[in-house]
């Protein structure tokens, strides 16, 4: 406890303040924050990333692997519209707001005050006295609390954390984005395909009834030949309409992404380019590699290290506050009368506040704190096994299904072979009906699936991509913002921000 003597000028209790504050200058209490280690393994553990190399892959612009310049075109376009992307932006430029609030705090805080009061006293109270009277008052005045405990320095670094944490987040939103315009791309080239394949069966499945039904007028096949060959044709004619209305829907949500209206890309993307053939060499990144590049990784551990500084800010409640305030003031009964030297007044001097007793509201408030911080520092981990674990299922994924396509190819050609076989023998009498239909049936079934199976082989490794941060680099600087830069998130920081 400081004693101060009752002849110590109010002088010398400001620099009693002033010579604290500097002594405590690097204090602030609450929790110094670390960021938490977390144990890694040394490599992926799943047998399919055994025949991957461990270079470092194609990470920022993954896309290109596809060779496809029209899904570049795309990119470009969704980096400059896409309205998700420019939300990520807007809530960088209000985590920066309010970052430079909390650095306000920190200085002086300046006032300024006028009022005319004109009013008429009863005489009573006020015998012999100009009634009614007038009051011109203007005043400055100035308060500076002195961050002895580091509330301020706390604060501002909880808001400087926190604004790493949104730009974070509009890096997961670049990685979303891409992966999804990705996406979104290669289902409508898959969709293509299929309606494609389903349009070429459809003629040879007419070209099959009028053959029948040749025959039937020519008393060679029974009339059920020809009704089972147009129950055939129906139903697969019956499978457009809802590849056509799927299609419809995703170069819709194509044009969503890229910031334009419903339809505005139907006529470039109604001509078939087929799906693009990537190169599948993959490589991939190690496991602790992989925490410094997600951004979700990144901005759980940013959104961690703001509520630890929280801790502190609630934590110095607990201590007196110090301040210097002082104010000057013209005060007159006529506008002319306040430049006279008998209308200027001013005060000075130093104020403690300490809440002594609140019922126990501070130290709950601080427990409040520490349990949410627990929170974020379990998310935080819980985001880390799921991004190792993301990139464990993508890879086998991904292997998995060139196996499933490799064989589905194999099936749709001995498929294609058994069509044309079959329909040798039914033509010369060897075989019946029904079995051409069986192969005409499994062909279309092979082709389809095989078709599906190629998309969602580019899909997996669009996943892959995703799964590992794709799509930016650490190098990249932050959005171009009219406002001051930041740490970078990766860097080891304390509470005591270094700017306070």
């Amino acid at each position: 406890m400081l004693i101060m003597s009752k002849k110590l000028s109010s002088f010398g209790v400001c620099v009693l303040l002033v010579g604290l504050a500097t002594i405590m200058a690097g204090c602030a209490v609450g929790p110094d924050y670390r960021i938490p280690e977390m144990e890694t393994p040394d490599a992926w553990q799943n047998a399919a990333a055994q025949d991957v190399q461990s270079e470092t892959p194609i990470i920022k612009n993954w896309w290109s692997v596809f060779n496809d310049a029209y899904l570049d075109s795309l990119i470009i376009q969704a980096e400059i519209s896409n309205l998700d992307l420019d939300m990520a932006v807007s809530r960088i430029r209000e985590a920066r707001a309010y970052h430079r609030i909390a650095g306000g705090d920190s200085w002086p805080q300046v006032g300024a005050s006028g009022s005319l009061n004109r009013a008429e006293t009863p005489d009573f109270y006020w015998p012999g006295g100009e009634n009614p009277a007038s009051n011109w008052e203007f005043g400055l005045g100035a308060s500076w609390e002195i961050d002895v405990w580091g509330k301020n320095r706390r604060a501002r670094e909880s808001t400087g954390a926190a604004l790493q944490s949104s730009i974070e987040d509009y890096r997961d939103v670049q990685v979303s984005m891409y992966a999804e315009v990705a996406f979104v791309y290669l289902k409508i080239r898959t969709l293509q395909m299929r309606l494609d394949f389903a349009r070429e069966n459809l003629e040879s499945q007419r070209s099959t009834l009028d053959v029948v039904v040749a025959r039937e007028e020519a008393g060679l096949a029974p009339l059920l030949d020809v009704s089972q060959a147009r129950s055939n044709l129906a139903n697969t004619e019956a499978t457009i309409p809802s590849m056509v209305s799927s299609l419809e829907e995703a170069m819709n949500s194509l044009a969503i992404l890229l910031g334009q209206n419903p339809g505005s890309l139907d006529e470039e993307l109604r001509v078939h380019a087929g799906l693009p053939t990537p190169s599948m060499d993959l490589t991939l990144i190690l496991p602790a590699e992989l925490l410094r590049r997600r951004p979700d990784v990144r901005r759980s551990e940013r959104s961690l290290a703001s509520q630890s500084a929280r801790i502190g800010v609630a934590t110095a409640e607990l201590y007196p506050s110090f301040s210097l305030g002082g104010s000057m003031v013209l005060k007159a009964p006529e506008f002319g009368n306040l430049s006279e030297s008998g209308a200027f007044g001013w005060s000075f001097g130093p104020e403690l506040k300490w809440n002594l007793f609140s019922g126990g509201k501070i130290s709950s408030q601080i427990d409040v704190e520490e349990a949410r911080t627990e929170q974020l520092l379990l998310t935080y981990e819980k985001t880390v096994l799921l991004a190792l674990a993301e990139v464990e299922n993508s890879l086998v994924a991904l292997r998995q299904e060139e196996r499933r396509r490799d064989l589905l190819k194999t099936a749709a050609e001995s498929a294609q072979k058994s069509v044309e076989l079959v329909e040798t023998q039914y033509v010369s009498g060897l075989t019946d009906f029904q079995n051409y239909l069986d192969s005409q049936r499994v062909l279309f079934s092979q082709m389809d699936q095989l078709a599906v199976s190629k998309g969602i082989v580019l899909n997996n490794l669009i996943n892959l991509n995703r799964a590992l941060g794709g799509g930016w680099s650490l190098d990249d600087p932050d959005p171009d913002l009219p406002v001051e830069p930041v740490s970078s998130a990766t860097a080891e920081s304390t509470t005591a921000e270094e700017e306070g």
